[in-house]
């Protein structure tokens, strides 16, 4: 098993023994989540009893407004626990990060409310406003202003969770190519949530598009805007790329390189491969955990932390599975399992310049 001197030295005091008897559970709940259809309702249940979905909700809200180095800390070990119901709980995060931006408190607080003690439940729908059909003449989906509030209408291609939502913050572009980001009730006629994807893993996680039939947003649910390039705020927050996606990485990475650690504690000769990766793993925490302490995230930080996460988790997934060998290539596996969800980072929130880097590294191009 993996020596986490570095993750060990960041644990922050409330995540005691219950913490770890979270990721147990969950842990065991896994193994099909990635690959069926079915959403991981028990794994959600159990982190909801231990609080987990105040992370990212300000404390005079109900929530414990976890900091940065709280919040990587326990994505780290969620991802290694289970990487769908830890992906599903960014996007509720991401969901009360954007919630919080609005300026309405009666909305914050009677959503809040509803969220935090897992009543209801919040996603995202912002890919085509950040990364995804940029390229599009035709905006996806399209804001107009009336006398309600603001209408919507257009298609939002990538909403994790969408059939289970009550709520997905989501936005669109005005006619002058400006951009709101509202928070949409999907009980609201036009609001229709499509069949979840099946992927190449994290099927579980029910990620599917949301057709937006002229659907009327209140003006006490608009969260922002109109502006240009609404996801881009002056504190840093929103757009891709960020820490979080590197964590859940790490995460993964870790979990295999642990699984090529037990099997070098009966092959020796795997220690020269083990041993390389678990330093390059503890390597990555001991400068994302310093950074994000020191707060200097600046000059390109996550892109090269990502980058790095990337690389790692692609490669310790695929050298796991040349260890265990046939086994490894049967659905179910834990490499079979990695191999899959690594494939992830290559497309989730993932920046041009990161992408390039890994492209360049399958190529052996070096710059």
């Amino acid at each position: 098993m993996m020596t986490d001197s570095i993750l060990n030295s960041n644990r922050p005091e409330q995540f005691n023994d219950e913490f770890d008897s979270l990721l147990q559970s969950i842990s065991k709940l896994s193994e099909n989540s990635d690959s069926e259809t079915v959403w991981p309702a028990e794994a959600w249940n159990a982190i909801r009893q231990a609080g987990v979905l105040g992370w990212n909700v300000p404390l005079e809200f109900g929530g414990t407004d976890l900091n940065s180095v709280e919040m990587t800390y326990g994505y780290i070990r969620l991802a290694e626990a289970c990487l769908t119901t830890t992906f599903v709980l960014t996007q509720f995060n991401a969901a009360c990060q954007r919630i919080n931006w609005s300026q309405d408190q009666e909305l914050k607080t009677n959503v809040f409310q509803e969220l935090v003690s897992g009543e209801k439940f919040a996603t995202v729908g912002i890919s085509h406003l950040t990364t995804s059909r940029q390229h599009l003449k035709k905006p996806t989906v399209a804001a107009e202003r009336i006398n309600a509030g603001w209408k919507l209408d257009g298609f939002v291609p990538w909403v994790t969770g969408a059939v289970k939502a009550d709520y997905i913050v989501t936005g669109g572009v005005c006619e002058e190519r400006t951009q709101i980001l509202a928070l949409v009730q999907t009980a609201h006629k036009g609001g229709n949530p499509q069949p979840p994807i099946e992927m190449l893993s994290m099927t579980g996680s029910q990620t599917g598009a949301v057709k937006l039939n002229q659907v009327i947003v209140p003006e006490q649910y608009l969260i922002a805007g109109p502006v240009e390039n609404v996801m881009k705020r002056p504190d840093g927050q929103g757009g891709a790329g960020s820490l979080t996606t590197s964590a859940l990485a790490l995460g993964v990475a870790r979990r295999a390189i642990a699984k090529l650690g037990e099997e070098a504690a009966s092959r020796p000769d795997l220690l020269e491969i083990y041993q390389p990766f678990h330093a390059e793993s503890e390597s990555i925490c001991k400068e994302m955990f310093e950074t994000l302490k020191s707060g200097d995230l600046n000059g390109g930080f996550s892109e090269k932390i990502r980058g790095q996460a990337n690389s790692l988790v692609l490669r310790a997934s695929q050298a796991l599975l040349a260890a265990v060998k046939g086994a490894g290539f049967v659905k179910g596996h834990p490499a079979e399992r990695a191999i899959r969800e690594a494939m992830f980072f290559l497309v989730w929130s993932c920046p041009q310049p990161v992408v390039q880097a890994n492209m360049k590294e399958f190529a052996c191009v070096l710059d």
